[in-house]
């Protein structure tokens, strides 16, 4: 399993929802995005992005990141959706890009924004038979893209398929194989019974052992439980902190822990999972913009996995 603070959550608001603005950047999701797409009947689109600019000016936690999903770049509104962000004041950390289908839909992305906004990066949403086709070639597609998405319900209804885990898993599979042998996050579709929690459990463990980083919520009452099961359990914690102090201890060459040989990978991993989920306190800093993160292609946060697969 591979654990990370970038993605574990997203959770999306209409952009002409602009009461719901706050609540979502303290939702605790690792990102709050407004979106342009979906949500927004093609009468409201121009509206939606003149009131879309206000989303990116508010504070959030401070790890959580601003994210706006566009509309698809096979017709002028995605197009001018990117026009639009290149002029807001604050610019958003991340774009969604729904529907794609190749690299050229990322290419487009980045050429728009341009130097307007260097620092966004982007998440591509699978949805579609195509892009499924060419989910490696989408997750290679340049260092600003961080991740794929898998679109659920548009790519169930385009094969036909039910919109359950089992009639899907192929399409899961190549979205999760894909981004990571791209080096790249991968998050799973949403689980759309906001009132089953039990259902939205299982889903959520099984995208977890199937190797996504985390989960779309539809609910702001989903993210706990999103949250908590893409995380690191205080067992695994404990035992990460014991092979950083045996690490420092034996000047990181191999070693013992808890009866397992480790090296150079073990201490690395675990010195990562301690920096994202049991950092030692400290004051917060003074700002309301999130920080830009750094990509890894590191293929695992699990200590015990990242072993077993440089050996």
């Amino acid at each position: 399993m591979k654990f990370t603070r970038y993605c574990r959550s997203l959770l999306s608001t209409p952009a002409t929802a602009v009461e719901r603005y706050t609540k979502s950047h303290r939702s605790g999701a690792d990102i709050a995005m407004v979106d342009l797409e979906d949500s927004v009947p093609p009468a409201r689109k121009e509206e939606a992005r003149r009131l879309a600019e206000e989303f990116f000016t508010l504070p959030s936690t401070e790890l959580a990141r601003s994210a706006v999903r566009i509309n698809a770049l096979s017709g002028p509104e995605g197009l001018r959706d990117l026009v639009a962000i290149t002029r807001y004041r604050v610019k958003p950390d991340l774009v969604l890009i729904p529907m794609a289908e190749s690299p050229r839909d990322i290419e487009i992305a980045a050429g728009a924004l341009g130097p307007d906004c260097p620092e966004t990066e982007f998440l591509a949403v699978v949805e579609t038979p195509l892009g499924i086709e060419h989910a490696p070639a989408i997750a290679a597609a340049g260092h600003r893209l961080r991740g794929l998405v898998f679109g659920s319900a548009d790519y169930a209804f385009a094969v036909g398929a039910r919109l359950c885990w089992e009639a899907l898993t192929h399409a899961r599979g190549r979205v999760v194989n894909s981004a990571r042998a791209a080096g790249v996050e991968a998050m799973d579709a949403p689980f759309f019974e906001v009132a089953d929690l039990a259902g939205l459990r299982r889903e959520a463990d099984l995208a977890r052992d199937f190797g996504f980083s985390g989960k779309i919520a539809v609910h702001p009452r989903q993210l706990e439980l999103i949250n908590r099961t893409f995380s690191p359990d205080a067992e695994l914690l404990a035992r990460a902190r014991r092979v950083v102090a045996a690490g420092l201890e034996n000047g990181r060459s191999v070693t013992v822990v808890d009866g397992v040989m480790v090296g150079m990978p073990f201490f690395e991993a675990s010195q990562r999972l301690i920096e994202q989920f049991d950092p030692p306190p400290h004051p917060a800093p003074d700002r309301t913009r999130r920080p830009t993160s750094t990509r890894t292609d590191t293929p695992t946060d699990n200590p015990d996995h990242a072993t077993k697969e440089r050996q």
